[in-house]
């Protein structure tokens, strides 16, 4: 890592810009994801605001890059990067008596997004269509769910995978037990 402080806060502003630019993220996309006020975000790119070790930590989680290595420029092809549990971000309030975490990167999200979905017994996830073309893919790794595309309803067991179109109103429901289930979204 760098030694010298004017360095560091010379060349972070370009690097999380470019970080950003080059996952294809807005700075309205890396505020949501980070928790940090748009406007901030942009300040600390423009170089007028130096953030806390708190911030620049929330930035660097929301662009999946290495907060050592977003300073020392060292190559990231060697490392393997690892997000526990804890940290994994979630989503309460978007279905009924579910919980959703989310596991793909935050520069696959719009293109390829994985989710790990929790379930309470009866809990449900409906969903309006998503783009056209977008397919989803379920696979059940506990419990049991009901799966409704459009018209067409069907029943997935631990174990199966249901793959449907997502650009068509659709849902999943939990039966009278907890059910954890692995979803796929891809658009077109």
């Amino acid at each position: 890592m760098m030694d010298n402080s004017d360095d560091i806060l010379t060349l972070l502003p370009a690097r999380l810009k470019e970080a950003r630019r080059t996952q294809g993220l807005s700075l309205e996309a890396v505020a949501n994801l980070s928790g940090v006020s748009r406007s901030m975000v942009s300040q600390i790119e423009r170089g007028e605001s130096s953030p806390t070790i708190a911030t620049l930590w929330n930035l660097t989680r929301a662009l999946q890059v290495d907060f050592a290595g977003l300073l020392d420029g060292e190559p990231t092809s060697d490392r393997i990067e690892v997000i526990r549990a804890d940290d994994i971000p979630r989503i309460d309030k978007l279905g009924q008596g579910m919980q959703i975490r989310i596991l793909s990167a935050p520069e696959e999200a719009g293109q390829h997004e994985t989710y790990e979905l929790l379930f309470e017994p009866g809990g449900t996830l409906a969903s309006k269509p998503h783009t056209r073309g977008a397919r989803e893919q379920l696979s059940v790794i506990e419990g049991c769910v009901t799966v409704m595309s459009g018209t067409a309803t069907q029943t997935v067991s631990s174990g199966d995978t249901a793959r449907y179109a997502a650009d068509v109103s659709h849902s999943i429901t939990a039966g009278d037990t907890a059910a954890r289930a692995f979803l796929v979204v891809r658009d077109a």
